[in-house]
């Protein structure tokens, strides 16, 4: 008892640490994205590079950042004063927007935590502002970083510094952020250096490996619930933006006993456009259905992931490899990736299961050579068994928020003209849909607009006899005419235009 009492201990405290670690960083933020949006993630790792603590951020940050981790550990040997920074989606990242930075923690001489901290830019450069454009290639979302140390020793990498810098638009935004990540990361350090003087290293490693052992076997415990079989699902992304046709994705889950496989790997090749989603984007997506079955009884580490096993096939649109796109792989296909898992485990588990929510992060970015903008759009979840879905939030793989709209009239050139629910969007069932938004914004400034969106052409799925939400709008309004958007557009807009977004609605439950 006094074991079980002490590994729930040490996991709120180590927990703890990267919640400190993600309010500084928002606290001390320069850009919207991260200190209004929350769109960043914080995570403590080991001395051998295993998951052992994370805060409650961003899904599909903290599912990929082990596998960004393993990159580093391979690439660099990091000595104390070190930094690390890394966007690099081919190993182990998610897309270029999101820069990882990498503390090791040191116990005198030993190696004891790895702290990581994740945040989205509003921009890294590329051909449109925000960097989240239509590409065909990597080079066009903007600056591809492999591990690199940003710290040696202590001392800046001044050249890698002032070369970042002059390749991204509003560098001194980009400078604050940055600034506030390397704070994020010296508190962390500070917090686990006190455990560290106040219960020895060798003490913190062996209650840390009883959390990993601790978490695998609830895992485990966990999958031996759902019946043993197989059980296939397929969905589709509406298209790559380029091209029209449907992308296929496919999963066949086998569960044996205290194990499962998710095999991916008959779904679309890789496409033209930033659909692509990398491996790591795949595996969080299926970690994350696993942690939520589990209703917060698991603690979230590397040792729940054991029993899980992923297969996916290289240059595909599941584990796309250089130089393929990905920007938005790791927004809209994560998302889809989550409806498949959901959509094969409701055969085996009907009561766990809700119908499909939103599917879309619905992402807007707007800005020019002085300023961007990023934001991710919530929509409704889906219908759940005793439940309706909920309206109006962010759903699945993101975790962030809205901008509010005093922030965002006060540092942009817009007028938000409507925000509010759009109703009669979620699917009707035993258990409804929730409803999406609606979110209009007439612009004071030329800029270029960027949006990326799905489940504009497949709706939301209802589950055993509830209706599909409905699907999402994206609309342009010019002098009085109206125009109906492609759901992934890139654009050029004048002063007077309005833009207004209609989320999709989360699809019904039950008959």
């Amino acid at each position: 008892m006094k074991t079980a009492v002490e590994i729930t201990i040490f996991n709120a405290l180590l927990a703890a640490v990267a919640e400190e670690m993600g309010i500084v960083l928002q606290k001390s933020a320069f850009s919207a994205n991260i200190k209004e949006r929350r769109d960043f993630s914080c995570a403590v790792f080991d001395g051998k590079g295993r998951l052992i603590a994370q805060a409650a951020h961003i899904p599909v940050h903290l599912g990929a950042m082990p596998y960004t981790l393993a990159a580093v550990r391979e690439a660099l040997t990091l000595e104390p004063g070190d930094v690390v920074i890394t966007n690099d989606p081919y190993a182990g990242g998610t897309h270029l927007p999101d820069i990882t930075l990498i503390k090791p923690v040191f116990a005198g001489d030993e190696l004891a935590f790895y702290l990581t901290v994740r945040a989205h830019h509003a921009d890294v450069g590329g051909k449109t502002p925000g960097s989240m454009p239509l590409a065909t290639h990597i080079a066009e979302e903007g600056v591809l970083i492999p591990p690199t140390k940003l710290f040696e020793a202590g001392h800046l990498n001044e050249p890698f510094w002032k070369e970042f810098l002059a390749r991204v638009r509003n560098p001194a935004e980009r400078e604050g952020d940055l600034q506030a990540q390397l704070a994020s990361l010296k508190r962390g350090e500070v917090r686990l250096q006190e455990l560290i003087n106040r219960y020895g290293l060798s003490f913190l490693k062996e209650r840390l490996a009883m959390l990993l052992d601790y978490s695998a076997r609830l895992m485990r415990a966990l999958i031996r619930e759902i019946p043993d079989g197989e059980y296939y699902f397929e969905d589709y992304l509406d298209d790559d933006g380029l091209d029209k046709e449907p992308i296929p994705l496919r999963v066949k889950i086998t569960v044996k006993g205290e194990e499962v496989i998710l095999d991916f790997r008959d779904s679309a090749p890789q496409v033209k456009t930033g659909l692509n989603a990398v491996r790591s984007v795949t595996c969080a997506a299926v970690y994350y259905v696993f942690f939520s079955l589990a209703r917060g009884e698991i603690p979230h580490n590397q040792g729940a992931f054991t029993p899980i096993k992923i297969l996916t096939r290289p240059e595909t649109v599941l584990d796309a490899l250089y130089p393929a796109p990905v920007a938005v792989g790791n927004v809209e296909t994560s998302q889809r990736v989550v409806d498949v898992v959901l959509g094969a485990l409701a055969q085996a588990i009907p009561e766990q299961i809700p119908a499909a929510s939103c599917g879309s992060m619905n992402n807007f970015a707007f800005g020019n050579e002085d300023f961007t903008y990023y934001e991710t759009i919530a929509g409704g979840m889906g219908g759940r068994p005793g439940l309706p879905g909920l309206s109006g939030v962010h759903t699945h793989m993101t975790n962030t928020l809205n901008t509010p709209v005093e922030a965002l009239e006060r540092d942009y050139p817009v007028l938000v003209e409507k925000y509010s629910l759009r109703a009669r969007s979620g699917g009707s069932g035993k258990f409804r849909g929730g409803e999406g938004l609606v979110r209009r914004m007439r612009f004071l400034a030329p800029v270029t607009v960027t949006i990326l969106s799905e489940r504009r052409r497949f709706a939301p799925y209802g589950l055993f006899g509830g209706q599909s939400g409905r699907r999402g709008q994206n609309i342009l309004f010019r002098q009085g005419k109206k125009k109906i958007l492609p759901g992934k557009v890139v654009l050029e807009v004048e002063p007077g235009d309005v833009i207004e977004i209609r989320t999709p609605g989360g699809g019904g439950w039950g008959g």
